[in-house]
């Protein structure tokens, strides 16, 4: 099941020699309860094209949201994303299963938690 979402994260860079994973702001990962190492789901909203991934964290309140490795080959700084995570979910909860969902401010990357 969807665990979380991130959505419209907006790509601040893009470093091909660089270890491959996403670079996310702390305090944005917090926001969506991703840790790091964990994997993910990215997805352009530019272009379409998907991409798994793992997290890794930048300091909190930076705004950073980086591609890396050859992910940084798909997914340009510039371009809006989504990043989504999955897991497991007891089969007694899927009936008002809402995944946490965090919407992204447009200029600070800074995000918000709603409920879908």
């Amino acid at each position: 099941m969807l665990r979380s979402k991130i959505h419209g994260a907006l790509v601040t860079d893009a470093r091909v020699e660089y270890e491959g994973s996403i670079t996310l702001d702390a305090d944005l990962a917090k926001a969506a309860d991703l840790v790091p190492y964990e994997k993910v789901l990215v997805a352009s909203l530019s272009t379409g094209q998907r991409l798994e991934t793992y997290v890794i964290l930048a300091p909190a309140g930076s705004g950073v949201v980086q591609m890396n490795g050859a992910a940084a080959h798909i997914v340009h700084a510039g371009e809006r994303i989504i990043i989504m995570s999955f897991g497991p979910v007891e089969d007694r909860a899927v009936p008002g299963w809402k995944p946490r969902i965090v919407r992204v401010d447009d200029r600070t990357n800074r995000g918000r938690t709603a409920q879908q």
